[in-house]
């Protein structure tokens, strides 16, 4: 049960996911399970360093939310170990690498909600927040518009970005910065 729960994390990663969610989708496969089991392995998980929980903030009201957290990975190696080269989701892999590198910068994570939309990561620290989506490309005029929206959302002053793998020149939308993702991980 345990690797059946580390492999459906592991191939779920970046997506809103909650123990009910976990123990039925299990059981629909055969694992008969329940939230209260698959809560005590994914804590063990987490208390492991195997994953990190995201937990959900409201942006309008500046609360917490108690459900459909999002879980990282801590090695992206162990995920293509564990699930192998068929489960390669190029988007979800570096929303990942994005939560732990701010993680290592200090920052606390958060997944944003605003209103009936989602911002990847509201990151805190000392110096407030910075809003961060995180896609593959945002080339299709349709995934930039879709992209933008949640972070324009945000009427506060603090920095929002849109990290992406596409090779081009950094651009500013009134405000939002799109940079590729590789180089913003080799700022300091």
């Amino acid at each position: 049960m345990l690797k059946s729960v580390t492999q459906f994390l592991f191939d779920n990663i970046g997506s809103e996911l909650s123990s009910k969610k976990i123990a039925d989708t299990l059981t629909s496969h055969g694992r008969k399970s329940d939230s209260k089991t698959i809560e005590k392995y994914v804590t063990s998980l987490e208390e492991s360093f195997i994953v990190y929980r995201a937990n959900r903030y409201n942006i309008k009201g500046k609360e917490y939310l108690k459900s459909l957290e999002k879980y990282y990975v801590a090695d992206i190696g162990l995920r293509n170990f564990m699930l192998g080269k068929k489960s390669i989701d190029v988007g979800h892999i570096l929303e990942n690498i994005i939560y732990l590198e701010l993680i290592r910068r200090g920052y606390s994570v958060y997944v944003g909600k605003i209103d009936d939309m989602e911002i990847d990561f509201v990151a805190q620290n000392s110096q407030g927040n910075t809003y961060i989506q995180v896609a593959a490309s945002v080339r299709d005029e349709n995934t930039l518009k879709r992209e933008l929206r949640s972070l324009q959302a945000v009427k506060d002053n603090y920095p929002k970005m849109i990290l992406t793998l596409d090779d081009d020149p950094e651009a500013d939308y009134d405000g939002i910065l799109r940079k590729n993702a590789l180089d913003w991980l080799l700022e300091k």
